[in-house]
């Protein structure tokens, strides 16, 4: 097999959508979505323990939860991915954000990305949740700091204020 051969069979195409931008690139066909997604500027998806484990990584991809370190790259081939960036920023922040702000769920910081996208497709799921249903909900995030409560907390206030902002629309 000549090298141009090779090339062909080992990388892919891929055009993916981030955060509503589409974006085109060319990736070996073992390049995780975690490291397309940090090379594209990404850096809020964090890198924790790159086996599945923490859920530092988690983002959205067509709207349901992933890992992106254990997602292949072409497997988000035509479709969306939101990472913590594509919900909102500091004008127009979504309510988790928020909530995770004024409940003090974040202390490093560094599990925060991945936690708040646990809970937006838990509460995308279950939009009132009993704590059971955010626990298990978050059961593939690890957070060393707050031991957990604050974030539970946060995410009991921001499903409140998804409900209300429902029933006033």
């Amino acid at each position: 097999m000549t090298d141009k051969e090779t090339q062909m069979v080992t990388e892919k195409r891929v055009d993916i959508q981030v955060n509503g931008q589409a974006c085109e690139i060319t990736v070996p066909a073992w390049r995780t979505l975690l490291e397309v997604l940090r090379e594209l500027g990404h850096k809020e998806v964090k890198c924790g323990c790159e086996k599945g484990d923490c859920g530092a990584c988690a983002v959205l991809l067509d709207g349901k939860v992933v890992d992106s370190c254990l997602t292949l790259a072409w497997n988000a081939a035509g479709r969306s991915v939101t990472t913590v960036q594509g919900l909102g920023g500091p004008d127009n922040a979504h309510p988790l954000q928020t909530a995770f702000i004024e409940h003090g769920s974040a202390q490093c910081g560094y599990c925060t990305p991945g936690m708040i996208m646990a809970a937006k497709a838990l509460l995308d799921d279950i939009p009132e949740p009993s704590l059971k249903d955010i626990k298990r909900g978050l059961s593939g995030n690890l957070c060393r700091c707050t031991g957990y409560t604050r974030i539970f907390s946060a995410i009991q206030a921001a499903a409140e204020t998804l409900c209300q902002e429902e029933t006033t629309s």
